[in-house]
């Protein structure tokens, strides 16, 4: 476990000095979002809320929020979700379940990722003269032992630091750190809402995509040559929590967010309403015609780029409350074409008659707890 250690010392000037971990704190070192990881502790579940995901199809699957995962083949290699298995002041970690003793082919590609947003990691200074070094840590446990490996990556996959880390001990909670110095070349996205960088953990990485370890490499490359396969070994265990990258080149205790803050900052991304009884209320609208609504749902927070929805894809689960009338949907809502922001939503929610126009109008659950809407606005 880290510890906080300051110590005070007398500079060339006559006055006093603080350091931290025998680090001098820069303004970098200070400031409220030291940790440029979100849900690096993995308590937010917006979306699975603590179930088992088992990705397939080459596509992302988000284990919890802000954390998606890959999987470059068809058919599912791995199961993944929330666990409550933690190192001591942590309540959560995320665990990777290996479904069979898969032989990882040069082209296959199995990772747990986070994409940090260009707002979030501009500062860095990535692609210039002044790039800053930046120090990933985190706990992580493994029935495997060995080297096992990542990687931080620009959004256009051709710039790429493969990193290594050796877990000692099977089944083992143990602290990880590692120092990147910060890449001077290549493009890197700025201070926008698109794709700043990529930090990867590999589960069993193709030669196609492995590299040397310990440094940046002109190329896509997401773990160094020879790391650990978790996808390798039915039935192995991969763990992982406390996640923070900050800049500097010292791992500082983690940062402790409230969790108000913690899931408005994934609320950006993603942001989900469950039914909690059986005619939850989801927003107010009126009807436009017979058979059509226009629903506003407000969002909490301001989303990164404009929503796209999901829902339970069965239209009766969601109905229509207006003049005192229950009215099941016939199609699953979705988002309209009128006005859509960041920060609010209009859905579609039709039925197949008796609506009057101009009276107001809810969605709501229609009879059942299943029910939810989706915003995702990932990158």
């Amino acid at each position: 476990m880290s510890t906080l250690k300051v110590t005070t010392i007398q500079d060339a000037s006559g006055g006093n000095t603080a350091t931290i971990n025998s680090m001098t704190p820069t303004a970098d070192s200070l400031q409220g979002f030291r940790n440029r990881i979100i849900n690096g502790d993995m308590r937010i579940d917006q979306r699975n809320a603590g179930a088992s995901l088992s990705p397939t199809s080459a596509a992302f699957g988000f284990a919890v929020d802000r954390w998606p995962c890959y999987n470059s083949t068809a058919g599912s290699k791995f199961s993944i979700q929330r666990s409550t298995d933690a190192p001591t002041s942590f309540s959560n970690s995320v665990v990777v379940t290996s479904s069979s003793a898969y032989s990882v082919a040069a082209g296959d590609q199995f990772y747990f990722v986070q994409f940090i947003e260009g707002f979030n990691s501009a500062d860095f200074a990535f692609g210039t003269a002044s790039a800053k070094t930046v120090t990933l840590s985190f706990w992580v446990k493994s029935s495997l032992t060995g080297t096992f490996g990542g990687s931080l990556m620009n959004s256009a996959y051709n710039r790429s630091y493969p990193f290594s880390y050796t877990i000692s001990a099977a089944n083992t909670w143990e602290q990880k750190t590692i120092t990147i110095a910060g890449d001077t070349t290549g493009t890197w996205i700025g201070s926008t809402n698109g794709l700043g960088l990529r930090v990867h953990f590999g589960l069993g990485i193709g030669s196609t995509y492995s590299g040397t370890a310990g440094a940046w490499a002109a190329s896509e490359r997401y773990a160094p040559t020879g790391a650990v396969s978790v996808v390798g070994t039915n039935g192995a265990t991969w763990y992982v929590t406390g996640v923070q990258l900050e800049v500097g080149s010292v791992a500082t205790p983690f940062e402790r967010r409230d969790y108000g803050r913690e899931l408005i900052m994934c609320q950006r991304y993603c942001y989900a309403v469950y039914a909690n009884d059986n005619y939850t209320r989801y927003g107010i609208g009126e009807c436009d015609q017979s058979t059509t609504t226009q629903i506003l749902i407000p969002l909490p927070t301001v989303m990164r780029a404009i929503p796209t929805i999901n829902t339970t894809g069965t239209a009766s689960n969601y109905a229509i409350y207006s003049a005192g009338g229950i009215t099941a949907l016939n199609a699953a809502p979705s988002a309209a074409t009128i006005t859509a922001t960041p920060n609010c939503v209009f859905l579609n929610a039709p039925v197949a008659s008796g609506l009057t126009a101009g009276r107001a109008a809810q969605l709501i659950s229609n009879n059942n707890t299943t029910s939810y809407l989706k915003f995702f606005a990932e990158l």
